[in-house]
């Protein structure tokens, strides 16, 4: 059943919201806005390209820690149950700060879990539990992909002159990537606990 706002709610007075409202689509993905930030519309195009596609993988990234955090097993459970979940939330976080690098540009960062799909490098994993060793293997992986992209897209901004995207991938995405990878790899290594 449809509820017709009042007169007073149709003018603003009432508290009635207005629901199941659509629209049109302002910006389309892959375009950028003409901002007052100092860099060249082709600079910015590229960067947001570049970043979208970052902040596509580490999107995946955050879902894979998780995935793992919940379903890990074994006599290591706990210290890697708690470390994965560390790692997906300072992932979490460079979501946040590439997708506002990509807005700020004047670009559409990509959002939409199933756009993200679209878009991503990193493999999709099974649906269901991998032995541990697999499971970081996997994070590894992934994390090579968007530290080998960040690489090369630093490289690129830096070169165009974008300081801003340069920064962000470099002090955020590459060090907290490299730090990441550092921790899953020593997860890795076989070396018996106790010498006898």
């Amino acid at each position: 059943m449809s509820v017709k706002p009042s007169a007073k709610a149709r003018s603003g007075g009432g508290s009635q919201p207005w629901l199941h409202q659509k629209g049109m689509e302002i910006q389309e993905f892959g375009t950028v806005r003409q901002f007052p930030v100092g860099l060249a519309m082709e600079t910015r195009m590229h960067s947001c390209q570049r970043l979208n596609q970052i902040l596509a993988d580490t999107q995946i990234l955050y879902s894979l820690y998780k995935k793992c955090h919940w379903l890990m097993r074994g006599p290591t459970f706990y210290q890697l149950h708690l470390l994965l979940d560390k790692h997906a939330e300072e992932q979490l976080e460079l979501v946040d700060k590439l997708a506002e690098r990509v807005q700020t540009l004047g670009g559409v960062a990509v959002g939409d879990p199933r756009h993200v799909a679209e878009i991503t490098v990193i493999k999709r994993p099974p649906d269901g539990v991998e032995e541990v060793p697999a499971m970081l293997s996997r994070l590894l992986e992934a994390h090579e992909m968007i530290l080998v992209a960040a690489h090369d897209a630093a490289a690129t901004a830096d070169q165009k002159g974008d300081d801003g995207t340069n920064d962000l991938l470099v002090s955020d995405v590459i060090r907290t990537g490299e730090l990441q990878a550092w921790f899953l790899a020593e997860h890795l290594v076989d070396t018996p606990l106790i010498h006898t």
